[in-house]
């Protein structure tokens, strides 16, 4: 398995993956092509693939607000699950968000996927019972 940054090219193959995993998709707000394509052009470090034999096997989308690093869109291929790719892409994301000069690194999961609050703790997270987060969208697409 390899690691490397995704490109506007591998964007099919993202969401194929995405797809297969059952991650919600916003193809006409925030996951069109084009609106990735940007991001990807703003911060071509933040957009993480695990490959095997040159197939997309598992993808992360990093973000930062100059204080916190988040993982986002951290997703494996079912088939290809319990192998160390998600915990191989955490590490890496934390690495790439330290190289950018963040030393916090949070992580939003639903309350019922218990699979990915697991491998979070695993991988040294803190679950917080204390917070409540809030959201605000101008549409149900961002």
């Amino acid at each position: 398995m390899e690691i490397q940054r995704l490109t506007i090219n591998d964007y099919k193959e993202m969401i194929r993956l995405w797809l297969t995993a059952k991650l919600p998709f916003k193809p006409k707000g925030r996951d069109s092509r084009e609106a990735i394509a940007v991001e990807m052009k703003a911060s071509p470090d933040f957009f993480l693939g695990a490959f095997e034999d040159n197939h997309l096997v598992g993808t992360v989308i990093i973000s930062c607000d100059v204080r916190k690093g988040w993982i986002n869109r951290l997703a494996v291929d079912p088939s290809y699950q319990h192998r160390g790719i998600a915990k191989a892409l955490i590490v890496e994301s934390e690495r790439t968000l330290r190289k950018h000069g963040i030393r916090i690194f949070c992580a939003l999961i639903e309350d019922y996927n218990v699979i990915s609050k697991e491998l979070f703790k695993e991988c040294g997270y803190v679950e917080h019972h204390d917070i409540t987060y809030f959201s605000k969208r101008d549409s149900d697409e961002v």
